[in-house]
């Protein structure tokens, strides 16, 4: 029986591209496998690294092949992309996948159970309902300004402007049936947002780890239950490596020795990068309310000398490598250990 050192698969919903190489590095595999051959073809192999790039469907694909006895790294795509030759096809991208497993350095992502993605799942689909009634909202809005009736932002505001809308009879029936229309759907799902909120609630007060995340400044219940269920700290190797991941430190243009740091790199989790943003701009509306009452040396300095949006990401840089710290630890939040980091700055 032939014994690979690596098998590289490029994913597909049907045709799965194979490139495996020997223990010399010389290719001795090319093969492409219809999705029912997949589970067949590597049970009558022997334990070896299978490589896939991090994308839809790979960690189920990992778990199964990992049950099988095999060794799975996932690859971000992004980590690929260097290595794929001139031209673009499977058998190309398989090549490039098995290439970039081999690297010295290569970073790689944590496998999740089926658990993990179903708890994941719940935050996604809430925001995906969210991204809907936004999108219903801002619909019926244009629709009614074509008839000249307007109303404030916010959706208290939906409400009167419905109201507005019925009594205004210049409005031809079919106009004011489909806006109707458009108010029922947003009200369904206020409904069903309502009930994942109550769920997501009860899910956040049942995890200990969501709730000690929940103790630091700016991060809510959302957000903590959002790092508990999608972050690993053993994944990353300090704060500024989870910080980095999810998108919060400045890109750098340097060279010639000269250091060039631009704007953030916004790589990694898009929503945990919005939900830490959201959290600090909320820390500093407090703090500017509070006026001097403050105690937060940094970021009162920080708002003397940069834009209120600037603070807002710093400050959300501040609170993933704190949340990270946190969830390595496994313990609340503690003020004092943060105030002596804020001493330390503001020396600095």
């Amino acid at each position: 029986m032939t014994q690979y050192k690596r098998i590289a698969i490029d994913t597909s919903k049907a045709v799965f591209t194979l490139h495996g190489i020997d223990r010399a590095d010389r290719a001795i595999l090319r093969v492409n496998l219809s999705r029912a051959q997949m589970i067949p073809f590597f049970k009558k192999l022997r334990t070896t690294e299978i490589a896939m790039e991090a994308c839809g469907g790979s960690h189920y694909w990992a778990r199964e092949l990992t049950a099988l006895g095999h060794k799975v790294l996932l690859i971000p795509p992004q980590y690929v992309k260097p290595y794929v030759k001139r031209g673009k096809n499977d058998r190309i991208d398989a090549e490039a996948i098995c290439e970039a497993a081999g690297r010295p350095g290569m970073h790689f992502v944590p496998v999740k159970s089926a658990e993990q993605r179903a708890q994941g799942m719940v935050l996604k689909v809430r925001d995906t309902l969210v991204g809907q009634r936004t999108a219903l909202v801002n619909t019926l809005r244009g629709h009614a300004t074509e008839f000249g009736i307007i109303a404030a932002k916010g959706l208290s505001n939906i409400a009167p402007l419905l109201e507005k809308i019925e009594a205004e009879t210049t409005i031809p029936p079919e106009a004011r049936e489909m806006m109707a229309l458009l108010g029922e759907e947003i009200a369904r799902l206020d409904a069903r947002l309502k009930e994942m909120d109550t769920y997501l609630k009860r899910t956040h007060n049942a995890n200990p780890d969501s709730k000690r995340r929940a103790t630091a400044p700016g991060i809510g219940s959302t957000t903590a239950l959002t790092v508990v269920t999608t972050v690993d700290p053993d994944a990353f190797e300090s704060g500024r490596h989870f910080s980095a991941w999810v998108g919060l430190t400045p890109k750098e243009h340097s060279t010639g020795g000269k250091p060039r740091m631009g704007g953030i790199s916004r790589a990694g989790n898009e929503r945990l990068r919005q939900l830490f943003v959201l959290g600090a701009m909320s820390v500093i509306k407090a703090a500017v309310r509070a006026g001097g009452q403050c105690t937060d040396a940094w970021l009162l300095d920080m708002l003397r000398r940069k834009p209120r949006k600037v603070v807002a990401v710093a400050l959300a840089n501040k609170m993933a490598r704190r949340c990270w710290a946190m969830l390595k630890r496994g313990e609340a939040y503690q003020p004092a250990r943060h105030a002596r980091s804020i001493r330390f700055v503001a020396q600095a």
